[in-house]
């Protein structure tokens, strides 16, 4: 064989593990009910505050720990430890996005949090500041 076909055959190689590498750390969309029948793996969970339960936060104990309820979008509640510092304006989300996985204590762990906050555009007029903080 030539050199330059080895050298084409391991390049193959590694752009083909590197695609299998990236296809098995990509996690997929899910419900809790779905997250918790695949413990171990990672998913992303859209859902909203359950806001009729506490938040509990304090940077003195655990800055790095922020605990709420979120219902997915099956209506599913469930306790949700999120391993990052709470969000600013967290209760004014309109829509959260966890990235995480379900715990063995019945909690779903997330590692990453993404928020859609309430818009301030509002048919297609701008809200003034004024108008925003009523």
């Amino acid at each position: 064989m030539k050199k330059t076909h080895i050298v084409l055959i391991v390049v193959i190689a590694v752009v083909i593990g590197a695609m299998i590498g990236a296809i098995s750390d990509s996690s997929t969309y899910a419900d809790f009910a779905e997250a918790f029948d695949n413990p171990g793996s990672e998913f992303h969970v859209v859902g909203e505050l359950a806001k009729d339960k506490e938040t509990v936060y304090d940077p003195q104990t655990n800055p790095d720990m922020f605990v709420f309820h979120m219902k997915d979008a099956n209506g599913e509640e469930k306790k949700v430890v999120l391993h990052k510092s709470k969000p600013q304006d967290f209760e004014r989300s309109e829509q959260i996005v966890l990235i995480g996985e379900a715990g063995d204590d019945g909690a779903f762990h997330a590692n990453e949090i993404l928020m859609k906050c309430p818009s301030k555009y509002t048919d297609g007029e701008v809200k003034t500041k004024a108008e925003a903080s009523i």
